[in-house]
């Protein structure tokens, strides 16, 4: 082939990737993440402003979703199996050593409060991460592998008692097995968007004692009464201080209900009240942007469709138990959630000819 062919031939398959669903990435998920979490570095000082607000958790967990999605990037480009494979690795161990106090008990989604909160996510991640891996694998036996792995990781959460972790373990395995099998990307993004979002507003209409009484029993029951209080005690703060919140960090001083328990981490195991509560409309609407950037990031990433998809139902499965426990509020999993949307949304390097 002479050299003029051979550019051409260049030329045009540089046409095909770029004429393939997400194959140009583009500037837009970049500059967005940049001003939504410039806006979630700025927004807690606001709030504390003048106040006894404490915003260095809040700028401890941007920092970890920026270092994670930027190692993510890095790594992704260059040995995104390997890394998406360490970091399956990384979280189970960190769950079993999260877990050795709580060994054996049951964890429900009503129950998941301390450590208990952290080891779920982590089996989650664990598990998503494995089948990140296990997605953008080339060799059969390397994807059989991953996916034993990632079913290791939901018979884990067994042994622990982690019911919870163990269906959206097998929950995520089964979404990564089925997106081998999509092409639209754009339509089961948006899918996983609207969960997540039917989610916050139904814990929001339980803290507003919004729902039929009927249903209002039977989710108290799975709940539990003290998880509901803590979400009530989060709506009246947030309604009586809509703009600003209470400031970062005070929930556990302000809420009746924290006041009145022994065993508590000042939280209400929620992360859209609690930032309606300390933060106010704003805070939450930071936090809802921050999942949209990542699932719009998703949406343009050059990686193949099943990658993402495999991606979004992780942190998906993850939102979800951010919004009706305390999974947020622990920096591994934070840095561990935006690292695996790095992996999933970064362009590979190019190699040698």
């Amino acid at each position: 082939m002479t050299a003029p062919a051979e550019h051409s031939a260049v030329r045009e398959a540089v046409r095909e990737h770029l004429r393939a669903p997400g194959g140009e990435r583009g500037r837009g998920p970049d500059v967005l993440g940049a001003l939504v979490l410039g806006g979630c570095a700025v927004w807690p000082l606001i709030s504390a402003a003048g106040r006894d607000g404490r915003p260095e958790g809040a700028l401890l967990a941007v920092l970890a979703v920026t270092a994670g999605y930027v190692f993510g990037r890095i790594s992704g480009s260059l040995v995104p199996v390997a890394t998406a494979t360490v970091v399956s690795v990384g979280a189970l161990v960190a769950a079993l050593v999260s877990s050795q106090r709580t060994f054996g008990t049951t964890v429900a989604v009503v129950a998941q409060s301390g450590g208990a909160g952290a080891v779920t996510a982590l089996l989650v991640l664990a598990a998503g991460a494995a089948c990140c891996a296990a997605t953008a694998a080339r060799r059969p036996a390397a994807r059989t592998a991953l996916r034993l792995q990632a079913l290791a990781v939901a018979g884990t959460a067994v042994l622990l008692g982690s019911f919870v972790g163990f269906v959206a373990a097998l929950g995520v395995l089964l979404c990564s097995l089925a997106a081998a099998r999509m092409r639209r990307r754009l339509l089961a993004l948006a899918g996983l968007g609207l969960a997540t979002a039917l989610v916050v507003g139904t814990s929001w209409a339980v803290a507003e004692r919004a729902l039929p009484e009927g249903l209002s029993v039977s989710l108290e029951g799975q709940l539990t009464q003290y998880r509901v209080a803590l979400w009530h005690d989060a709506a009246e703060l947030a309604k009586a201080n809509p703009v600003l919140g209470v400031g970062p960090d005070r929930f556990g001083d302000l809420s009746p209900t924290v006041s009145q328990s022994l065993d508590t981490d000042g939280t209400p195991h929620s992360a859209p009240l609690q930032q309606a509560a300390e933060q106010g409309v704003v805070g939450v609407l930071l936090l809802g942007a921050v999942f949209g950037w990542l699932l719009y990031g998703l949406g343009r990433s050059p990686c193949s469709t099943p990658v993402v998809l495999t991606a979004g139902a992780t942190l998906t499965a993850l939102a979800v138990l951010a919004s009706v426990g305390n999974a947020l509020s622990f920096t591994p999993v934070t840095a561990g959630a935006s690292l695996l949307a790095g992996l999933a949304t970064a362009r590979r390097a190019a190699g040698p000819a």
